[in-house]
């Protein structure tokens, strides 16, 4: 309880800076953390320099690197079956074979719309060692959604497995080119069969001499939350950045297990984490998709030493009871991003599971961060001693339109100490990490970029998100922009009142958002909750009020029987939001804030007409 007390004497003035000063003690111990965590950053670009716009390193020259050194090292573990480095890459120098056989040439794009597997991760390695572009596309997609992405991505080819053909069948006819050859690359499948008649060799490297690390390698798309995805590009020298990075702060050599169970379109599992393994010589432990209650079983069955996580996949293994099993297992680090607080003290706390290297960068921005120090809740941490050098900033805001502040100068402000505001990232095009290749979409590129930032004519990077940092130079996630609502004046962010709902007894989720309410200004707040059978309504007040202030307690408590989740575990509000409260009235678990009882009671017909009518105070 101690993270949701931060936040609700955040809210009365109080600054959580002053518990983490006397935490980080006097001046020299801060200074010397400082030095610490600086040396520990450039270890991380001493590790990655190779990789800039104009250089010729690739990402095939890297992994064939790692092939060349453990060919027979264990590079995949999936559905019990165990392959090698040598067996990842003659697959994928028959793919390989197999685009220069239909004349796909250096720039081309294949479509790759498939489920986890091995194989998976062989199309875009072989591709990439002949020049062509892989489009990594959502394998939760259907209609509309897979129709524009295939679109967007101009795919020479489609590969697809037997479980996801019906849906490109379905849609093929909406396609810019409906003729687009489709694959189906299953075990027994004939095209699977077809790439075993081709040649295994390594193709001659003359085939992507022209390349650099300026060109695309793969098409990652978001998440589409607010529209159609949009098409990420995807450098060579951006993604082997990605996959490089973490193996020196988290310790990863060739005698490592990953365990990944979640999709490999996405970039934190599809190329932070196999990039981990497949440039130390570690095996990956490949789940289809993700299982909370076989996760701890699996981890101890094939020796596990390190997991991938996103969204909220802790919360979904905290919610299981405990086990002997998420003890006795050779787990020691996890890595990813997305773990609140509130659950990586309890997932400490319960696995032993010490090391959680939190980091966070979008999939097309050029904001990178990755906590070091174990502090809980920070996301990572620019030392004020390398500020200059980090141009990650936060800039004031409107926390209600997600509007950014000006001066009577039309520049921007940067945020106080422990001030939320919205993250962004000095765009230099020069510098890999600092460079934004944008969409495919230019207006939406366009969107992402902020400009006259504090001089004239420099260009940022909007991240989206509201952060804080503290004294330390340490990020915390607040908010989305645009989650954070207005009520009774006050600004309330959807995240932390989350946290502290989701320590009610009995809540297993927590999803929170505003709803606009007639008459009043403003959105209240909802929380949608799922519970289990130790849950009471009685409770709820009583932990909300000994942790938040009045405006930001949820005005409406609602019961729901799941969450709806992208693929990648993160909690999705856009139905429940649309839904607001008119037809929820008598609903059968749905609540209303009573102060006056202290209590939440049914909302009922009466109180949607009393509000309607003006009669009823929130």
């Amino acid at each position: 309880m101690e993270e949701a007390l931060d936040l609700s004497l955040a809210k009365r003035g109080a600054k959580p800076a002053d518990q983490s000063d006397r935490r980080d003690g006097g001046a020299l111990s801060r200074l010397w953390k400082q030095i610490v965590y600086t040396a520990k950053l450039r270890q991380i670009d001493q590790d990655t320099k190779a990789f800039t716009p104009l250089g010729s390193v690739l990402i095939p020259d890297v992994l064939e690197g790692t092939v060349d050194r453990f060919a027979d090292n264990t590079a995949f573990i999936f559905e019990g079956a165990r392959s090698t480095y040598a067996d990842l890459e003659a697959r994928a120098n028959r793919i390989a074979a197999w685009g220069q056989n239909i004349g796909l040439k250096p720039g081309d794009t294949v479509a790759l719309f498939m489920d986890n597997r091995p194989d998976y991760v062989a199309v875009w390695f072989g591709l990439s060692k002949i020049g062509v572009i892989t489009a990594l596309i959502n394998s939760h997609l259907s209609g509309t959604g897979l129709t524009h992405c295939l679109n967007v991505a101009e795919a020479k080819a489609i590969i697809t497995c037997q479980e996801l053909d019906a849906r490109v069948r379905d849609i093929r006819a909406d396609l810019v080119d409906s003729t687009v050859p489709v694959e189906i690359l299953d075990p027994g499948s004939t095209f699977s069969n077809w790439l075993e008649t081709l040649s295994s060799d390594r193709p001659d490297r003359s085939q992507r001499d022209a390349l650099r690390g300026k060109d695309v390698a793969l098409l990652i798309y978001t998440s589409g939350t607010t529209g159609l995805p949009k098409a990420a590009k995807m450098t060579h020298a951006r993604c082997l950045i990605m996959m490089r990075s973490f193996a020196t702060p988290c310790q990863v050599g060739p005698d490592d297990v990953i365990y990944e169970t979640l999709p490999l379109y996405h970039g934190t599992t599809g190329v932070c984490g196999v990039g981990i393994a497949l440039t130390t010589g570690a095996a990956i432990l490949l789940r289809r998709k993700f299982s909370a209650s076989a996760f701890w079983k699996e981890a101890r069955e094939y020796g596990a030493t390190m997991f991938i996580y996103v969204g909220e996949l802790g919360r979904f293994l905290m919610n299981q009871p405990p086990s002997d099993a998420e003890r006795t297992h050779k787990m020691t680090r996890g890595l990813g991003n997305g773990m609140r607080p509130d659950v990586w003290r309890q997932f400490v706390n319960r696995t032993g599971i010490k090391q959680l290297f939190e980091f966070y960068g979008s999939t097309e921005g050029n904001i990178s961060l990755i906590n070091l120090d174990g502090t809980i809740g920070s996301v990572g941490c620019v030392p004020p001693i390398i500020r200059k050098q980090m141009l990650i900033r936060v800039v004031k805001t409107d926390p209600v339109t997600g509007e950014i502040l000006r001066t009577p100068d039309g520049l921007c402000m940067e945020a106080d100490i422990d001030e939320p505001g919205e993250a962004i990232g000095a765009i230099k095009q020069t510098e890999t990490r600092n460079s934004f290749e944008g969409y495919s979409d230019k207006s939406a590129t366009e969107k992402k970029i902020l400009r006259n930032v504090f001089e004239a004519n420099d260009a940022w990077f909007r991240s989206g998100d509201l952060m804080r940092r503290d004294r330390m130079g340490r990020f915390y996630f607040v908010d989305r922009v645009g989650d954070t609502f207005r009520w009774k004046s006050e600004n309330v962010s959807t995240t932390e009142v989350a946290e502290v709902m989701s320590h009610v007894p009995g809540v297993t989720i927590a999803n929170v958002f505003g709803v606009p309410v007639p008459g009043f200004d403003g959105k209240a707040g909802m929380a949608a909750v799922s519970v289990d059978e130790t849950f009471s309504v009685a409770s709820v007040y009583e932990e909300i009020a000994k942790h938040l202030p009045s405006y930001a307690r949820p005005v409406f408590l609602r019961i729901v029987d799941g969450h709806d989740t992208t693929g990648t575990l993160k909690l999705s509000k856009v139905d429940l939001v649309k839904q607001g409260i008119d037809g929820l009235a008598n609903v059968d678990g749905v609540f209303i804030l009573d102060e006056r009882e202290k209590s939440y009671r049914p909302y009922t017909i009466s109180d949607r007409d009393a509000l309607a009518e003006g009669a009823l105070r929130l």
